[in-house]
């Protein structure tokens, strides 16, 4: 089955991906991808997913065993090549200067597919100095920090589709299986 307007991508355990996806199943439309141990997710209501599966693994030990680890993209885009895909990741990150003023963030990408061709590194670093110079010129600086940062801009490609997401300490605190790899 192929799911083209996903709004989650999720990674599994190995040896818990048969559960893990009957488990995702009664949350919302799940496809599995062409990589490793990863679905992608169809759930429309974010928040409501995230709290249902919260309160999921707190009565069901066994989904963090299961599911390792879920990211809800508040934005998604298709793109060409490696150009492409940091203009559409930097236009979508820039919207977030509001909420990284005066904080400490960084940037994380999780790329599947174009190896050779998309640097998670690269792109990483270029996303964060990106950020770190929109918030110094509009006068609320913010810092780039890996240890506990304030915020977390996750990016997450499959294949030629990419989606952005940012967390708060507090919510990778609220739900375990929101993991910053």
């Amino acid at each position: 089955m192929e799911l083209q307007d996903w709004d989650m991508v999720v990674s599994l355990h190995e040896h818990g991906f048969q559960r893990g996806y009957h488990i995702l199943e009664q949350l919302g439309v799940v496809a599995r991808t062409d990589y490793f141990n990863v679905v992608v997710m169809k759930v429309g209501d974010k928040d409501a997913f995230l709290r249902r599966l919260a309160d999921l693994a707190a009565n069901v030990p066994e989904v963090l065993r299961v599911i390792s680890r879920v990211v809800p993209l508040a934005h998604r885009f298709q793109f060409q090549d490696a150009q492409d895909f940091e203009a559409k990741a930097r236009a979508i990150a820039l919207e977030w200067i509001p909420q990284l003023a005066n904080k400490s963030f960084h940037v994380r990408l999780h790329r599947r597919g174009l190896r050779g061709q998309l640097s998670s590194k690269h792109a990483e670093q270029r996303l964060d100095t990106a950020l770190r110079d929109a918030l110094a010129a509009a006068g609320t600086p913010g810092r780039i920090a890996f240890e506990d940062p304030d915020v977390v801009i996750e990016v997450e490609t499959v294949g030629n589709r990419a989606g952005l997401s940012i967390w708060t300490r507090e919510d990778l605190r609220r739900y375990p299986f929101l993991r910053v790899e």
